[in-house]
């Protein structure tokens, strides 16, 4: 069974990058056609997609926060990175990372997702 885990600080800095990981156990992040995504949820709003990487490395983000975002990899340690420049309090949100055979923003789609991880931006 596929499993992911979200990592990295609770707490960042205005003007700061965030700066998250994910662990995915139970499969290989290059297994074929699979795509790697992170997505956010602010404080009483819907679910927002940032973007992905995929099985082969290539990566598609949110128009909205494309500028701000990189998602990279670690193959040999079966994760992806989530790097979002910039931050301000509106990028204060729990943030996810999910996986399946879903190349786009539709987020219910993504089979595998982890338990997602609280991020606040503050001084």
């Amino acid at each position: 069974q596929v499993q992911l885990q979200e990592s990295g600080p609770g707490l960042v800095k205005p003007s700061q990058t965030l700066s998250l990981t994910c662990t995915v156990s139970g499969g290989s992040i290059l297994t074929d056609y699979y795509y790697w995504a992170w997505i956010r949820q602010p404080p009483g709003k819907e679910l927002e997609w940032i973007g992905y990487i995929s099985f082969s490395g290539s990566t598609y983000y949110s128009p909205s926060l494309k500028s701000r975002t990189s998602i990279s990899r670690d193959t040999s340690k079966n994760q992806f990175t989530l790097q979002l420049s910039s931050v301000t309090p509106e990028d204060t949100a729990v943030y996810y990372c999910a996986g399946g055979e879903t190349a786009g923003p539709a987020v219910d789609e993504y089979d595998y997702w982890g338990q997602g991880t609280q991020v606040t931006v503050s001084s």
